[in-house]
Parts: C-alpha cells; structure tokens; sequence
C-alpha cells in the first residue's frame, strides 16, 4: 500500500521520522561532547579529540555487529527498538555530569546506534521489490529526513547545551531519541510489509539449554557490550589495533571473494574491482578523518578564534556545525537532478571523479580556513 500524497508505501514516512530523531540524538551528542569534554571535564584539546576520535570510530564500526545480529537472530524490528532504547539511556547516563557516566553513556550509545543505524535504513530498503523506480527517491527522502535530524541537533541541542548547560542538551537529545522510539514503535503497522521484521527461526531456538532463546541471550549479551565500549573508549590505544585489524580482515574478506568469483565465472575483472573498492574505502577513511575535524579542531577553533556576533546575539560555537546538514538538505536534491541532467547528455562524471571533487572540496574548505587566518584581527589570533 502506497501514501496517496508521496507515491511511496506508508512505512516511508514513519521511518523517516523515527531516523530524523535518532539523528537528532546521535548529533546532539556529538555536537556538545568536545566542548563538554574541555570545558566541564577539563580535558586538554589532545585529550579531548582521543575520546572524541574513538567514540566516532566505534560508532562507524558497530552498525557490522548489529547488522549481523539482527540477521541472524533479532529480526529489524527488535534490533531497531533495542537500538533506540539503548541510545536514551546512553543520553541520560551522561546526566550523571562526570566522566565515568560519560563513557558509560558513550558505551550504550554506541551499542544503540550499532543496532538502530544497521536496520532502520535495511527495513527501508526492504519496503521496495528490488526492481521498483521509486527505491533511490524513497532512499534519497529518507537521507533528508537523517539530515533534517541532524540540522536540529546542531541548532537547537547545540544552542540549548551551551546556553543553559550541557546536561540539558544531553537530556534534550534523549527526549529526542523517546520520541523517535514511540514513532517507530507506533507506526508499526505501516512497514508491516516488510520482510525480515520478526525474530528469526534462529532467534527462537533456545540458548545453550537455558530458558532464554538466542534472540534473548543476544540482547542480554549487547548490555555486557557497554562495558567493553568504555573500555575501549577510555584505553583508546588498544582500539587503533583492533579497528586495523578490522579493516585488514575486511580487505583480506573481498579480496579473498573477488578471486573465488573470477574463478566462477572465469573472468579476471572481480579482484581488480575489490581491490578498487579497498582504495575508495582508504579514501574514505581520509575523508572522514577529515569531515570529522567539524566536532573537534574546528569546534575549538570557532569557540575560541571566530567573532560569531551576529547582530548583538553571539551564536555558540557548537552551532557552526550546523551549517554541513543545511547545505546538505539544500544542495541534496539539486545534485541529485544535475547528475540525471548530466546522464542525459553524456556527462555525468564516473564515482572516482565524484570522489576526487568531494576530496578537493573538502581540501579547500581547509585552506579557506587558513586564508581566514591571515585577516583576523588580533583579538582572535
């Protein structure tokens, strides 16, 4: 069943809300944590961009466990709600106002949005047939909701944290995870149509002869994960192993895959494709290690060397990261039409010149930085 008004089916519209607020939550977190970390936990910027680093790292590598989990045994619907509970714990943990809560808090949130950010947008996918016109624009209004979510966080988290304290940012982006949770579990009858909801067969059978099922024992043995994430946020050199070690086994995995296949199909065009694909992803790495810099140096930078007054109001440094999701939401469906305009008469660019354009863009957005640097006034140096 479609919605009359979008042309797309009924569930498109509740996911996209639900993700808005778990992007509202995740931002809202990030967009206050550096700051929290230097100005209320009184940790160095060096320090401060460790934790901060190793947070976002296991964020980006949790969505692989909570993938396969939910696969294998959760089904998308429990692994997205677990997901979203975990994370306005994780929010109102940090309440507690030192740093033990913090990584504490940290661990669920990372735990949370493993399970939340690997399904959600599967379930999406999952309410086309593979071969439907409208999946890329269902895809594409979902982004603008993830955006939209984000926008807010960097507004509204950011201006609410910095003016009447950090704790009721954090709060604020926990009641924004609640409602993103109650929406989810609402509407769930609207993406009913999708396959792969319930808990697995696997799920059902029970664990190790004891009265929990797998599914159960799963989401038990996700709880333990907390501690680990805290772990390993607080002893963040162990992590940079771990995280080469991940990517050495993913790089080692489709390589391994691309040779078998060539083998199938006796061709030699598969290795040469994942071996393309391990370089996009080292490319990738840079990118973010990079994009990144918006909640660390830059943050810094902004709270302690940009005039932000803006007609008498002085606006919190935390809020210049709003300006990444805004132009994302305006410039998103205009590049969306061009590469179509360009398609049609032959010049749409190929994904690597796509990628060398994003890797330029974002090398001069440093450099404009540096330009600015050469005319601050010394108040600002």
């Amino acid at each position: 069943m479609s919605d009359v008004k979008t042309g797309h089916p009924d569930g498109l519209m509740t996911l996209f809300f639900s993700e808005m607020w778990e992007r509202f939550c995740y931002y809202g977190m990030r967009v206050l944590l550096t700051l929290y970390l230097v100005k209320s936990l009184m940790k160095g910027d060096a320090e401060a961009s460790i934790i901060y680093g190793a947070y976002t790292g296991l964020v980006y590598a949790a969505p692989i466990l909570g993938g396969k989990m939910a696969d294998q045994y959760l089904g998308y619907r429990w692994a997205v709600i677990l997901g979203a509970i975990l994370m306005a714990i994780g929010e109102f943990i940090i309440l507690g106002g030192n740093e033990f809560f913090l990584l504490v808090g940290m661990g669920a949130l990372i735990v949370g949005n493993g399970y939340f950010k690997a399904n959600i947008s599967t379930i999406v996918g999952k309410l086309y047939s593979d071969d439907d016109p409208r999946r890329d624009s269902g895809f594409t209004i979902f982004y603008i909701g993830i955006n939209i979510g984000a926008l807010l966080a960097t507004t509204v988290v950011a201006y609410v944290g910095e003016t009447y304290g950090f704790d009721k940012g954090f709060g604020l982006a926990g009641l924004g995870m609640l409602t993103g949770t109650l929406i989810f579990w609402t509407g769930r009858k609207n993406y009913a149509a999708a396959a792969g909801l319930d808990v697995t067969e696997e799920g059902k059978k029970k664990f190790m002869g004891t009265p929990l099922n797998n599914a159960q024992a799963v989401t038990v043995g996700s709880l333990l994960l907390i501690p680990l994430c805290y772990l390993l946020v607080f002893q963040n050199q162990i992590l940079d192993y771990l995280l080469l070690a991940l990517f050495a086994y993913v790089g080692y995995s489709l390589v391994t895959a691309g040779i078998k296949a060539d083998k199938e199909d006796g061709v030699a065009v598969w290795k040469d494709r994942m071996i393309a694909l391990i370089i996009f992803m080292v490319i990738n790495i840079t990118f973010w290690a990079c994009f990144e810099q918006a909640g660390t140096s830059l943050t810094l930078f902004a709270d302690r060397n940009v005039d932000r007054e803006i007609m008498g109001w002085v606006m919190p440094a935390s809020m210049t990261q709003f300006f990444n999701p805004f132009f994302i939401i305006v410039f998103g469906s205009i590049f969306s039409v061009m590469w179509v305009k360009l398609s049609e008469i032959g010049k749409n660019p190929s994904i690597p010149l796509k990628f060398a354009f994003g890797i330029i863009q974002l090398a001069a957005g440093f450099l404009v930085t540096l330009v600015g640097l050469m005319f601050v006034d010394d108040a600002y140096q």
